[in-house]
């Protein structure tokens, strides 16, 4: 199968989101200049475009949690590039080479005041699905782990000062009504994980869940 050769990226800026131009050739042998973005430097981009059958670097944590009384945990965030408070799972970005288990301790704590249940013997009640997925691979090379958890209350929550956020435990029951009345801005993630809880609750369903 065909495809582009990559060649080499150029940095035009150099913000905390930085925008880069890659080159490729094309199989004709013409260039194509494309623009992306990253928050990675150019030595860490240029590792993670050239990584081969390395796994991809997790830069960030989605998590789809339950709660015992049949909610699904959403938020509602002020994003500032939409102006506009959006519906979404709670998500953060790793702080470093943190480990995916505690990043999703942190954010939850830090966006919602819940935490993941543990099994007796201590282990979390969650799961990492098996294959990362991209944010917006159109524009940037983001990696998140999607996580599937079970989540109780356990504090208040910590934004930092510049996020405002409001925690929505949403009653599985519900959520088709929501899906109908919303009128927010909602990430693509959450819209399809409810519609696919939406689409299992329909009438005569409710045994499936």
């Amino acid at each position: 199968m065909e495809q582009p050769t990559f060649k080499f990226i150029e940095l035009l800026s150099n913000g905390w989101l930085k925008k880069y131009l890659m080159h490729y050739e094309l199989p004709n042998g013409t260039e194509k200049v494309y623009d992306a973005i990253s928050r990675k430097g150019p030595e860490g981009y240029m590792r993670e475009l050239t990584r081969g059958d390395n796994p991809p670097h997790v830069d960030a944590v989605s998590i789809i949690a339950t709660t015992d009384n049949e909610e699904i945990l959403l938020i509602k965030e002020f994003r500032y590039p939409l102006n506009a408070w959006c519906v979404a799972f709670p998500a953060g970005l790793l702080d470093g080479e943190e480990a995916i288990e505690t990043a999703v301790d942190r954010e939850l704590r830090e966006e919602t005041g819940y935490a993941v249940k543990r099994h007796p013997d201590g282990r979390p009640m969650m799961r990492v699905l098996p294959q990362p997925s991209y944010s917006s691979n159109g524009m940037t090379e983001e990696c998140l782990a999607i996580v599937r958890a079970q989540v109780e209350k356990v504090c208040e929550p910590q934004p930092e000062p510049s996020e405002f956020i409001e925690v929505f435990p949403l009653p599985v029951k519900d959520i088709p009504r929501f899906l109908e009345e919303n009128t927010l801005p909602i990430g693509s993630r959450a819209q399809l994980v409810l519609e696919s809880y939406g689409d299992r609750i329909g009438p005569g369903s409710e045994k499936n869940l």
